[in-house]
């Protein structure tokens, strides 16, 4: 809910840019102009002369000259200040006049000079304004007065420069923060698409292989043992609805849902996954050695995944009768190995796509390795192995 000070705060701010944008049109300098000559001829029109005459049509002319070509201060600044200070100095040629100094005009064009042009043009149109000041003035009270007022305006116009300065640089970094913003965006949802892609190739590709396994199997004894058939039937009753649940797991994640935040399969999962897979027909076996530890959650999920890509690869290609699942745990990592007897595939992992790519990947994103190929101990066959870290990426980089 929008807070009073919330409000309050987005409704200054928009006056405010509002009146920024006013500032800057070329209207805001018109009427600037226009209010400026009326300053100006104000005398002229208030006071009477000591003999009763009127006061003379130069005093008028010089008044609005000196004004109203503020209006392009901002086109030709150094042109509108000569015009200003030429119509100011003419003033007091003629008489009878009204006492007044056409000071307005000239300190706004100063400004204007101060806040818009390189620093040689401004210091060097600074220094003939007070130079013409100095000299054309009757007193010097009215000179020192002129100076102050001159160095006044030039200082607000430096400060208004620097003010629009550090406001462009702002707006630019916010521009480029905005950009950066948006590209870490879609970096990140370039990574959860993969990951996504990633995690439904590892479910479909394991469940349905187990399926296909299951059902060829009920196949071949559904006349000569049908309770052998039926027990298949059941298995690939039970795979499907375990794909499902872990799609639907998956997928929720899009909509933040109460079911998106269940846990994902872990490490702890691992001895399940091998029973499913026996039930393929496929004698999985896990043993475990060394002490369980605490894992991060990215590299518990990665555990789970590689063993399951790995349990996947030797159903569908490998033509095995045997694999065995090996978690060693050390101080520092996790080392998982998965081989089984079939026939094996090259010694290397690919590098793109899915399937053993993803071991690849799935490791490396929690700062581990893996590698595959025929198996270390010269038996006929294909291994899998990873290396995982135990601590957290964060607390590794940390560390270093």
């Amino acid at each position: 809910m929008t807070t009073v000070a919330e409000s309050g705060a987005v409704f200054a701010s928009t006056l405010f840019d509002r009146a920024r944008r006013l500032a800057g049109s070329p209207w805001a300098d018109a009427a600037l102009a226009l209010v400026l000559a009326a300053a100006q001829v104000a005398p002229l029109l208030t006071k009477t002369s000591e003999s009763g005459a009127p006061w003379h049509w130069w005093g008028y002319a010089a008044a609005i000259g000196a004004s109203l070509p503020i209006a392009a201060r901002k086109r030709a600044p150094v042109l509108v200040l000569l015009v200003s200070i030429a119509f100011s100095a003419s003033y007091d040629l003629i008489e009878p006049l009204a006492p007044q100094p056409l000071w307005y005009g000239v300190l706004v064009a100063l400004y204007g000079i101060a806040a818009l042009c390189p620093t040689k043009v401004r210091l060097t149109v600074f220094a003939v304004v007070c130079g013409v000041g100095m000299l054309t003035v009757g007193s010097a009270d009215t000179a020192a007065r002129g100076i102050v007022m001159y160095v006044a305006a030039y200082a607000l116009g430096r400060a208004a420069a620097g003010n629009r300065a550090q406001a462009e640089a702002l707006e630019e970094r916010a521009v480029r923060l905005e950009r950066d913003r948006l590209v870490d965006a879609e970096r990140a949802a370039e990574r959860e698409r993969a990951r996504i892609a990633r995690d439904m190739h590892d479910v479909l590709a394991h469940s349905i292989s187990l399926m296909v396994v299951q059902a060829e199997a009920g196949a071949a004894v559904v006349e000569a043992s049908p309770g052998r058939a039926e027990g298949a039937f059941e298995a690939i009753a039970g795979t499907g609805r375990d794909a499902l649940d872990q799609l639907r797991r998956m997928l929720s994640v899009l909509k933040d849902t109460a079911e998106s935040r269940a846990p994902q399969p872990t490490v702890g999962d691992v001895p399940a996954l091998a029973d499913r897979v026996r039930g393929a027909g496929l004698e999985a076996v896990c043993a475990v050695e060394g002490e369980p530890r605490a894992l991060p959650a990215d590299c518990g999920v990665a555990a789970y995944r590689i063993v399951q890509e790995a349990l996947t690869n030797a159903v569908k290609h490998a033509g095995a009768a045997r694999a065995e699942v090996l978690l060693l745990w050390h101080d520092d990592a996790l080392e998982l190995r998965v081989r089984d007897d079939g026939r094996g595939v090259p010694s290397a992992l690919p590098s793109g796509g899915h399937g053993l790519i993803g071991v690849r990947e799935r490791a490396a994103a929690c700062g581990g390795t893996a590698t595959a190929g025929p198996r270390a101990d010269g038996l006929p066959g294909f291994e899998v192995s990873a290396r995982l870290p135990l601590a957290a990426r964060d607390e590794r980089t940390a560390a270093r």
